[in-house]
């Protein structure tokens, strides 16, 4: 009784596909925005945005690429990291001025880009380097393209500790995000104000979940998911697997970049490529839709929000209400994600999302109980 659908009635074809067709989904997805957009960045403190708020939404947009590509299209992944470097040492690059050099001169520099666009064409940059790391998914799949992926992930790092170029050849041989506005309103530095990284982050999060969402709901998100069912037989229908796959493997690594970029840019501010985008990096993304549900858009949400809350809640029980020694803690964690991944894997297959929708269903008719 909760959860209404009596009298929500389809008179047109607009209607019945919209995104949210209950009226009671759509009144709670307007007040959540309401919530984010209007609310938050008037009561939120420095500690909140960068502990709880930023990772959530950069995560937020890491795992609903590879989303996309693990979930929907059935191609496993284990580069995200990689992938998230590139997006960061792009936007670097177009935030400090891209120079070509060809024999010793300089050909040509291209101007400064504003955070925005730097951004954007980090995601862009990714994606054109994802589809290259994409092109072995056409002769192989499963356990030997997770290593074709890793072996992407291990190249990226090196490629951007051993060519100085990325990094302005800096002596730290890390990057720093140097102090940029938008429209007057610093977003980068540490002068940035807490709300003004947050509505940043923001507006790339609900963005990319519009896309992913339409997407997969749309005539691409069919292909990659007859893909991911059976390639073969995707095949005989007249899905075309070259551009299927390679299609998933761009637009997941435009939103991993995306995320990358924002990662280095408004929430680090410096970065080195090993501590930053380390394989850890990868395991975590990958972990954050495991938990959250494969194939679900509102399950890369979760896994994001789960795995960041947990380290902020067991710091806080543990460590001050408990008293328990740090690293007591940041090994618990790692139990605690760990069990919770093969639980999920035997128990719940489809994760968090999963649950909603249970959870949904059990609402439908409460309190009765059938």
């Amino acid at each position: 009784m909760f959860y209404r659908e009596a009298g929500d009635f389809s008179t047109t074809y607009a209607q019945d596909q919209q995104t949210f067709p209950i009226k009671f989904d759509r009144y709670r997805y307007y007040l959540v925005l309401f919530i984010a957009i209007v609310v938050v960045p008037f009561v939120v403190n420095d500690y909140w945005v960068n502990s709880l708020l930023l990772p959530f939404l950069i995560y937020a947009i890491a795992a609903i690429g590879l989303n996309i590509l693990v979930g929907y299209c059935g191609q496993v992944s284990l580069g995200t990291g990689g992938f998230m470097a590139v997006g960061a040492y792009s936007c670097y690059k177009f935030m400090t001025g891209v120079d070509i050099w060809w024999g010793g001169e300089l050909l040509f520099r291209l101007p400064e880009f504003n955070i925005f666009f730097s951004v954007i064409m980090g995601g862009v940059m990714t994606a054109l380097v994802g589809v290259l790391f994409g092109l072995p998914s056409l002769r192989i799949k499963g356990f030997y393209l997770a290593v074709a992926t890793l072996a992407a992930q291990f190249f990226l790092v090196w490629l951007f500790n051993r060519v100085s170029w990325f990094y302005n050849y800096s002596a730290s041989g890390q990057i720093n995000a140097p102090e940029r506005d938008l429209m007057g309103i610093l977003i980068t530095g540490p002068s940035t104000e807490p709300w003004a990284a947050y509505l940043f982050c923001l507006f790339f999060t609900i963005v990319c979940a519009v896309i992913a969402r339409n997407l997969t709901r749309g005539a691409s998100g069919r292909k990659w998911m007859a893909i991911r069912d059976m390639d073969i037989a995707a095949e005989i229908i007249g899905v075309n697997p070259l551009k299927a796959k390679l299609t998933a493997f761009a637009v997941s690594s435009f939103f991993v970049g995306i995320s990358g970029a924002l990662f280095f840019s408004v929430y680090l501010g410096a970065v080195e490529v090993g501590e930053a985008f380390g394989i850890t990096k990868s395991f975590l993304v990958l972990f954050m839709i495991i938990i959250g549900g494969l194939g679900s858009i509102f399950g890369s949400f979760a896994g994001a929000a789960f795995l960041v809350l947990l380290p902020v809640a067991l710091k806080v029980v543990g460590v001050d209400w408990l008293g328990w020694p740090t690293d007591i803690v940041a090994h618990l964690q790692l139990v605690i994600v760990g069990g919770l991944i093969v639980i999920f894997l035997i128990a719940e297959p489809h994760g968090i999302a999963q649950l909603w929708r249970v959870a949904k269903e059990k609402l439908r008719l409460w309190p009765f109980p059938h």
